[in-house]
């Protein structure tokens, strides 16, 4: 392939981006403030920079820490702390690099690894590890190859793995492995297929999924990856989920067009097996697994617009129903469960535009 997508910002030619970014609006989670009725979105506060392309971490403490991303300049290097309690964003120690499409690992011992990101086609090496205890970044070792748009998997020894994504050569096929106790990163086998825009998920018996151009399975014990079964539809820009019954939905994304499928994957038979469609086709939607087991799923865009559009995914019905529908449409934004079984859905970029400062929560019914 020619080139690098940017995970849809080619895709503007058909979509139509929808303008009036939100912020400056008062917390609805502050003390003494009456909560939204349940499945109901209300903005909390905002942010003190607009951002999208961001990454939101929830941290051991319970609050959220939003990184980097692309707001008012490429490649912002600043972050700041949720905390949910007061509904109110503090700025905190700011990254050595800006970068933005990086990838954000809480690590077991409660620091923050960001990896990679940056500038299309090449994206960067860098690596930081974010303390919450002194709101203080450091350096960490640098990947053997720069790269943007790739995954990082927290593995069951608490090594990180971070695969594929693009680069100075283009699509990437290589994968590497974080060892956060020398701070070191080594390359592991190359993955059979280059992908960008995919998704990576921690099977149960401790091996990574991954889903995109192609499917297939990471053992950290070889290092090694092998194919599984297809999926019924390649694509990127989906979201995939890790059940509480050990299955992995995969939900909507590109594939020629924009798409409303979504599949489950069975580690346990190796196959994947076709559940409800959405109401509405979408890409670069959050998904959330919330506490009681189901899926929510947040904006998005597809070839009509940026979406406000939520719905809530029942693994028991195979279903999806519509919930309340975000104040402001919203793509490139993270969404984040919070403690209390809320839903913190945080800014918003478009190729047109501010970036968004605003975030809103959803109480789920």
């Amino acid at each position: 392939m020619n080139g690098v997508r940017a995970c849809l910002v080619s895709l503007a030619a058909s979509l139509v981006l929808i303008l009036g970014c939100g912020g400056g609006s008062k917390s609805t989670e502050a003390a003494g403030t009456p909560p939204p009725p349940p499945g109901t979105w209300a903005y909390t506060g905002s942010l003190v920079a607009g951002r999208g392309c961001h990454t939101a971490t929830l941290l051991p403490n319970g609050k959220v820490l939003v990184a980097g991303g692309y707001g008012a300049t490429l490649n912002l290097t600043s972050a700041e702390i949720y905390d949910p309690a007061a509904g109110t964003w503090t700025a905190t120690g700011s990254m050595g690099t800006g970068r933005g499409y990086h990838t954000a690992t809480l690590l077991k011992n409660g620091t923050v690894l960001v990896v990679g990101g940056g500038t299309e086609p090449a994206g960067q090496a860098s690596a930081e590890i974010y303390d919450p205890s002194k709101g203080t970044w450091a350096a960490t070792g640098s990947l053997a190859t720069a790269r943007m748009f790739h995954t990082a998997t927290l593995l069951s020894d608490g090594r990180v793995l971070v695969a594929g994504g693009s680069g100075a050569s283009g699509y990437l096929a290589s994968a590497e492995v974080y060892d956060p106790a020398t701070g070191l990163w080594t390359t592991t086998g190359s993955l059979g297929t280059a992908q960008v825009c995919h998704t990576a998920t921690l099977l149960p018996n401790g091996t990574v999924l991954v889903v995109g151009a192609s499917t297939e399975i990471y053992d950290p014990s070889t290092g090694l990856w092998s194919p599984t079964t297809s999926i019924g539809a390649p694509r990127d820009d989906h979201s995939a989920t890790l059940l509480p019954n050990g299955k992995v939905l995969v939900v909507g994304g590109f594939s020629t067009t924009h798409l409303a499928t979504a599949e489950l994957y069975d580690p346990a038979a190796g196959t994947w097996t076709p559940t409800g469609n959405l109401s509405v086709a979408r890409s670069v939607q959050t998904a959330t697994l919330l506490a009681n087991g189901k899926v929510l799923v947040t904006g998005g865009g597809n070839a009509t617009g940026v979406l406000a559009n939520a719905e809530i995914y029942d693994p028991g019905a195979g279903t999806w129903t519509t919930t309340g529908s975000l104040n402001l449409p919203r793509i490139y934004h993270t969404a984040t469960l919070l403690p209390s079984g809320k839903v913190l859905a945080v800014g918003r970029l478009v190729t047109t535009g501010p970036a968004v400062s605003s975030a809103e929560i959803i109480q789920v019914p």
